[in-house]
């Protein structure tokens, strides 16, 4: 095969930019990576530089492409809803981008709950009125940057989120769009008349001129200014990270479940046709939209996976790479492996910037339960872990009771599944198999897939479902005892941080 048929990958996440090169058969021709760095400029405010953003894509797509050679096309997914807002004409970025785990628009989400909005807002788009999302963030941009809302007001400033941004910026500003996933995760979007909603866009007081156009996920987004990448390349896929990651995972019938544990931990359960509104917690999302035709999803998000690790690494020093807490957590393992004697009793309840579903409690912290004078640095490290494992059970328990199907099996990605004891443990707490896959970088193959099929190397999410192939699966080793032991731990400890007047 020529390497001119070979597809670039952006993958622009939360800690770090990444861009892959892959084959049509999902083979990895070359990658680099860019870590990002993290900006807290007040409690629970989480905050990205955006032209950092940028040079990180350009230094690992021109690293990439020295790597790989020619490519066909570029696929773009990104951390989703993180929100940027920038001049039309000179394309300057306003004002630092405002990550999906920032909190400081807590009082604004709650104030419109107050008015009775909640339900509007559900109905319409499938979410929560939470601070997670984007729409609240715009507006907090638009009212704290000096002139923003008179200069949105006269058409002068552009809204995206991250995928936005690096197509206007890669086309040199030709181009304003993103795609239906993206959009979906704004609070100004209606997921079941797919466009921007203008009844929320009131509410939430933000000019419908800010807003991007809205594209199908395997589309033509234009190409980009030869002159930044040196060749003029067609975009022609993009997806939000958690939807390229079940694109990737190809969980494309109704019922399929992938996990992604990165940064955060995000679970997608496929629907089909259907938007399934959920009572316990969860998220009625876009899960593609391919030739017009729209899928939708459950999800669960958790906001602290890879960033607890992170925490043990930076903020405590007690380990110094993530790879560490394997061997740490291992340790502790008790010789027989139907009791759960290992973790010492020891959870965290890793609620760094509150807590994301099923408890939706944007006031929660973090805290460390259960520590006597034997506790040491493996007790952190495993009850790190062990809370991934614990609030990916209690996601996949509210979307079985939304759905009313069994969670049979889970396909998992992202940088933590490397870690087999995680995996492991994760297995025996679902009470079920995990498969893990042979490319663990299931989201930026998940943008590829998608440029692939614009371009007509797939001709059909079937065939794309084809190049999916599995490393190793994970069976259930933990007695049910010793399950309901260490859950009704973690719900003890949980129960502490989200408990009223705590």
């Amino acid at each position: 095969m020529s390497a001119a048929r070979n597809i670039l990958a952006i993958d622009q996440g939360t800690t770090s930019t990444r861009a892959m090169v892959f084959t049509v058969d999902g083979e990895v021709v070359a990658s680099a990576q860019r870590e990002l760095s993290q900006h807290f400029p007040a409690s629970a405010w989480v905050e990205h530089d955006p032209e950092e953003i940028w040079q990180s894509t350009l230094d690992v797509c021109r690293q990439a492409l020295r790597d790989s050679g020619p490519v066909a096309a570029i696929g773009i997914t990104n951390q989703r809803e993180t929100s940027l807002v920038w001049d039309r004409q000179s394309g300057a970025v306003i004002y630092p981008a405002i990550v999906w785990q920032d909190r400081r628009t807590a009082p604004h989400c709650a104030h419109l709950k107050r008015a009775g909005h909640a339900a509007l807002f559900t109905r319409k788009t499938g979410l929560l009125l939470d601070p997670y999302f984007s729409g609240t963030k715009v507006a907090w941009i638009l009212d704290n940057v000096a002139g923003a809302r008179e200069r949105a007001n006269q058409g002068q400033l552009a809204f995206g989120t991250v995928d936005s941004f690096l197509i206007w910026r890669l086309t040199g500003g030709a181009v304003h769009a993103t795609d239906a996933t993206n959009a979906s995760r704004t609070l100004m979007f209606d997921i079941h008349r797919q466009r921007w909603d203008e009844e929320l866009l009131r509410i939430l007081d933000v000019p419908s001129s800010m807003l991007p156009q809205v594209h199908d996920c395997a589309a033509d987004y234009g190409a980009t200014r030869a002159d930044i990448l040196g060749v003029s390349i067609p975009i022609l896929g993009v997806a939000g990270d958690q939807q390229a990651a079940a694109i990737g995972q190809a969980c494309f019938v109704p019922g399929m479940i992938k996990s992604t544990y990165g940064t955060g931990c995000f679970a997608l359960m496929n629907t089909g046709a259907q938007v399934v509104q959920s009572h316990h917690g969860l998220l009625s999302t876009v899960a593609y939209r391919i030739a017009g035709r729209t899928s939708y999803a459950l999800e669960g998000s958790i906001f602290s996976a890879g960033s607890s690790v992170q925490w043990l690494r930076d903020a405590l020093g007690i380990i110094d790479n993530a790879a560490a807490t394997e061997p740490l957590a291992r340790s502790l393992d008790s010789v027989d492996g139907n009791r759960p004697a290992g973790n010492g009793g020891v959870y965290l309840v890793p609620a760094f910037v509150g807590l994301g579903a099923p408890h939706w409690d944007p006031n929660a912290r973090g805290a460390v339960f259960g520590l006597n004078r034997d506790s040491g640095v493996a007790h952190f490290a495993r009850a790190a872990l062990e809370s991934v494992c614990y609030q990916t059970y209690d996601l996949l328990q509210a979307m079985a009771a939304d759905s009313a199907v069994a969670v049979a099996s889970l396909r998992v990605d992202g940088g933590m599944v490397a870690n087999d004891w995680l995996l492991q443990f994760l297995c025996d707490i679902l009470d079920c198999p995990v498969a893990r896959p042979q490319v663990l970088e299931t989201t930026a193959m998940g943008a590829a897939s998608l440029a692939a099929l614009q371009l007509g190397e797939h001709t059909s999410l079937g065939a794309m479902g084809d190049h999916w192939r599995h490393d190793r699966t994970f069976t259930v080793r933990m007695s049910a005892a010793s399950r309901g032991e260490l859950l009704r731990g973690w719900h003890a400890a949980i129960g502490c941080v989200t408990m009223p007047n705590r």
